[in-house]
């Protein structure tokens, strides 16, 4: 039996997150970002949120539209200022949010590493450098490593393509980005979809994030 719930709303889909949770956000700028899960957690009201996202918004829609309700206190992302970050330039220029800035790929595999058990692991990325400062650095075969610890999430809001009353995702083509990992490193995974099929119509071979991770489903406008 299905343990993934089929929500017939936004609000249901986002309801029960708590303040000071820390959310995974999928997507790559606005290539598979959830919006409407966002939208919803920002009508839903949870505050003194930490988010996780490859980047700090676009704009000001989908996530940038929640750090603009001053409710995130803290960002964990790998590229915070393009030319359109700007709600995010201006509450990080006024000391209204944090930043802790991760190298794209230690963000992935720190997610994953969440996601697989792994209690901490050793990288090369960004030693000898600020990004490293105050880490424990190991030398490894004559490279030194930093040691990084895994990224956890209270809460992650994906976005795929398509999903099954199973849970089960495939995505559409760059979409796919963090959407995997994150699925797997939260306590709770809500995933919005252009459309829900019933079980056994996706190919197995094309399914990416087994249902077993995703907790709660909605079906949302292509």
């Amino acid at each position: 039996m299905s343990r993934t719930v089929i929500c017939d709303s936004a609000a249901e889909a986002v309801s029960g997150v708590a303040d000071g949770a820390t959310i995974l956000v999928g997507g790559f700028g606005m290539a598979g970002m959830p919006t409407t899960l966002i939208d919803a957690l920002i009508a839903q009201g949870a505050d003194d949120l930490t988010v996780v996202s490859n980047n700090a918004g676009n704009a000001d829609t989908g996530l940038a539209a929640l750090l603009a309700t001053g409710r995130v206190r803290k960002v964990i992302c790998s590229f915070p200022r393009q030319a359109d970050s700007y709600v995010f330039d201006g509450l990080y220029h006024a000391g209204k949010i944090a930043l802790e800035l991760v190298p794209q790929g230690n963000l992935a595999e720190r997610i994953r590493a969440a996601g697989a058990g792994i209690g901490a692991f050793y990288c090369p990325t960004g030693v000898g450098t600020l990004l490293t400062e105050g880490k424990e650095i190991r030398t490894i075969n004559g490279r030194d490593y930093a040691l990084e610890y895994p990224i956890h999430g209270d809460v992650a809001l994906i976005r795929a393509h398509t999903g099954d009353r199973a849970g089960n995702l495939v995505y559409r083509k760059t979409a796919r980005n963090f959407g995997p990992v994150m699925a797997s490193a939260a306590t709770l995974t809500v995933a919005e979809v252009a459309h829900v099929v019933d079980t056994g119509q996706l190919d197995p071979e094309a399914v990416v994030t087994p249902g077993i991770y995703v907790d709660r489903l909605l079906e949302v406008s292509a």
